[in-house]
C-alpha cells in the first residue's frame, strides 16, 4: 500500500513539475513535512534544508535550526555538518567556531567525509582551534580517501603551496585531477594556475584558460578574475578587453579584490570601457583597504599625479609606502622617486637609494636605471 502511494505521489510531482514547477516545490515541502512529523529521520534533515534555502516555503533559519537539532541528536550525520555549517557562517545562531567544531566532531566519528574536510579546514586555518597543519592534513586524507572531491582539493592545495608539507606539484596534480575527475571547480581553476604558471606541468596559456572556464562556469570567482587577465593580455585565447571588463565586472562585485584592482586598471585606461577615473579611483580604493598592494600602489600613482583626485605628493607618499612595505617592486621605486625629488616627503638620496635598491634586486629595471642616474649626478 505505501510503495503504491509513493509511486503515485512521484507520479504526479512529476507532471506538476512541468505545469507548476513552484507549486512542485510546495507539495514536496508539505509531503517532507508529513514525513518528518511521522518521525522520519532524513526527512527531518530534508526539512531542514527546505526551511534554510527557502524551498517550497519561507525561507526560516530558526525552524531550520528545531529539525536540524532533532535529526543531530538523534544522530544524523547530514544534519550536525548543516549545524556546524549554520554555526559557522552565523545564520540564525550567533556565529561559533566552537559550537561548529563540536558538530562536525559529531559527524566526523561517524565517518562522515564532508565533516572531516570542514574540520581539516578549520585546523589549517584556525578556526576554534589552534591552528594546526598536521590536523589538517590528517582529515583532509581521511576525507580525501572516502572520495571527497573537496578534501581532495585542499590536499592539492597544501601540495602546491608547500603548506604543512613538503611543496610536490606532482602530488599536487594527483590530489587535483582525483578532483578535477568528480567537478571540482576549485580543483579545475587550480589546476589552471599550474598550467598558467608552469607547475608540474609544461607552461600552457591555453590549457589554463581551458581549466578557469571549467571553474568559471560553475561560478568560481577567482577563475573569473584569471580569465580576465588572460583575455585582457591575449594569452591563450583571442585578446579581448570588452570582454575582460565583463569578467572583472563580475568577480569584483563578489568580493575578488584582484579584480577590483583590474577593473580600476581598466577605467583608467579606457580599455573596453570608457575612461571614467572616479570608478578607477572607486574600485582602487575597495583593494587597497583590503590590502591589495597593486591596487595602494595604484592610488599613489592617481595621487602623484592628480587623476580625478587633487594632486597630493603626501597621500602618494603615504599609499606607495604601504605598497612598498609589502615588497611591491614598482611602490618600491615610485617611493625612492618621492625621496630622490622630495615630494610629499623631505628630500633623502640615502633613503632614495636604498628603495630603488630593493626594487631593483626585484628586477625592475627602472629602478635599476634611476640607481645609475643617480650615480652620474654625483647623488650618492
Amino acid at each position: 500500500m505505501n510503495i503504491k502511494n509513493n509511486v503515485f505521489e512521484t507520479i504526479i510531482l512529476s507532471i506538476l513539475f512541468f505545469i507548476s514547477p513552484k507549486f512542485a516545490k510546495f507539495l514536496k515541502f508539505k509531503y517532507t513535512l508529513r514525513l518528518a512529523n511521522q518521525g522520519h529521520l532524513d526527512a527531518k534533515t530534508k526539512l531542514g534544508v527546505l526551511y534554510e534555502v527557502g524551498e517550497g516555503v519561507e525561507q526560516n533559519y530558526e525552524k531550520a535550526l528545531e529539525y536540524y537539532n532533532q535529526a543531530a541528536s538523534q544522530g544524523d550525520t547530514n544534519a550536525q555538518t548543516n549545524l556546524a555549517v549554520m554555526y559557522q557562517d552565523g545564520r540564525g545562531v550567533a556565529h561559533s567556531d566552537e559550537k561548529a567544531l563540536e558538530y562536525y566532531n559529531q559527524a566526523a566519528t561517524q565517518g562522515d567525509a564532508n565533516a572531516k574536510n570542514n574540520l581539516g579546514v578549520m585546523y589549517q586555518n584556525g578556526q576554534g582551534v589552534v591552528q594546526n597543519n598536521e590536523k589538517a592534513l590528517e582529515y583532509y586524507n581521511q576525507a580525501a580517501a572516502q572520495g571527497s572531491p573537496d578534501a581532495q582539493a585542499n590536499l592539492g592545495v597544501m601540495y602546491h603551496n608547500g603548506k604543512g608539507v613538503v611543496q610536490n606539484y606532482e602530488k599536487a596534480l594527483e590530489y587535483y585531477n582525483q578532483a578535477v575527475a568528480q567537478g571540482s571547480p576549485d580543483a579545475q581553476a587550480n589546476l589552471g594556475v599550474m598550467y598558467h604558471y608552469g607547475q608540474g606541468v609544461t607552461q600552457s596559456y591555453k590549457k589554463a584558460f581551458k581549466w578557469y572556464r571549467k571553474a568559471a562556469i560553475q561560478g568560481h570567482i577567482k577563475a573569473h578574475a584569471n580569465l580576465a587577465w588572460l583575455y585582457y593580455h591575449g594569452y591563450g585565447v583571442s585578446q579581448s578587453h570588452v570582454k575582460a571588463v565583463e569578467l572583472y565586472k563580475m568577480a569584483a562585485t563578489h568580493g575578488n579584490i584582484e579584480s577590483q584592482n583590474g577593473l580600476g586598471v581598466m577605467y583608467v585606461t579606457g580599455h573596453g570601457i570608457v575612461q571614467n577615473y572616479e570608478k578607477a579611483f572607486e574600485w582602487f580604493s575597495k583593494a587597497a583597504s583590503q590590502e591589495n598592494v597593486a591596487a595602494q600602489n595604484n592610488l599613489g600613482l592617481m595621487y602623484y599625479k592628480g587623476l580625478y583626485v587633487t594632486q597630493n605628493y603626501e597621500k602618494a607618499f603615504e599609499w606607495f609606502s604601504k605598497a612598498a612595505l609589502q615588497g611591491d617592486a614598482d611602490a618600491q621605486n615610485n617611493l625612492g622617486v618621492l625621496y630622490r625629488d622630495g615630494q610629499g616627503v623631505v628630500q633623502n638620496y640615502e633613503k632614495a637609494f636604498e628603495w630603488f635598491s630593493k626594487a631593483a634586486a626585484q628586477g625592475f629595471i627602472t629602478a635599476k636605471n634611476h640607481i645609475e642616474e643617480m650615480h652620474e649626478k654625483g647623488q650618492l
